[in-house]
């Protein structure tokens, strides 16, 4: 296993921090291969420009100005997200990785055809952990749609490989938090961690 973390978290002091330091600790004992892509702390720039969306179904440049995103993508055969859930989805830092990384001829294969569908590109990940922070409720978040894990655990999931395994873990009602409500939390974490490894 060859496991990339992408890690969208301003502050290093956050409790999404110490979510990362579950998830490598695990990584670390158990002997698995990984790269950390902390957006924030490596100024990734999130912003689809003019430019890349005219090479965008390019696929001899459209990768040229996210080449190391793409070769670590290309490298994985796991993704592992951590975030903090705002306004019930993906911060804009990491949609816009998504966005900028997960291109035509990398993460999905355009249609052929009148009346094709894109097909998968990213069979060779076979496994994705996501795992975040939401500061509203549990029903609040069913009852919105919950787009942010939709978008990771059915979206991106859908250009992996068939089958590919997939855990999810989310503290919500992180505004009214206790330690011990994230100390079960990162509990919580680690045992996804042991699900998505073995």
């Amino acid at each position: 296993m060859r496991a990339l973390i992408i890690f969208c978290h301003p502050k290093m002091d956050s409790f999404n921090a110490a979510v990362l330091e579950t998830v490598t600790a695990h990584l670390d004992a158990v002997g698995v291969e990984y790269r950390t892509r902390d957006l924030y702390r490596s100024n990734f720039m999130p912003v689809l420009t003019a430019h890349e969306l005219d090479c965008y179904l390019d696929e001899s440049c459209n990768a040229d100005p996210v080449a190391q995103d793409v070769a670590d993508v290309q490298w994985a055969d796991a993704l592992i997200f951590i975030y903090p859930t705002w306004w019930y989805g993906l911060p804009a830092m990491l949609k816009g990785w998504l966005d900028r990384v997960l291109l035509p001829g990398v993460a999905f294969i355009m249609p052929k055809g009148e009346g094709d569908n894109i097909r998968p590109g990213l069979t060779h990940i076979k496994r994705i952990g996501v795992f975040t922070t939401c500061g509203a409720s549990w029903w609040l978040t069913q009852a919105i749609g919950a787009p942010g894990k939709r978008m990771l655990t059915r979206g991106v999931r859908s250009i992996c490989a068939k089958g590919c395994r997939t855990v999810y873990a989310a503290h919500h009602l992180m505004d009214s938090s206790t330690d011990a409500s994230r100390a079960r939390h990162l509990q919580k974490v680690a045992r996804k961690m042991e699900r998505l490894t073995t």
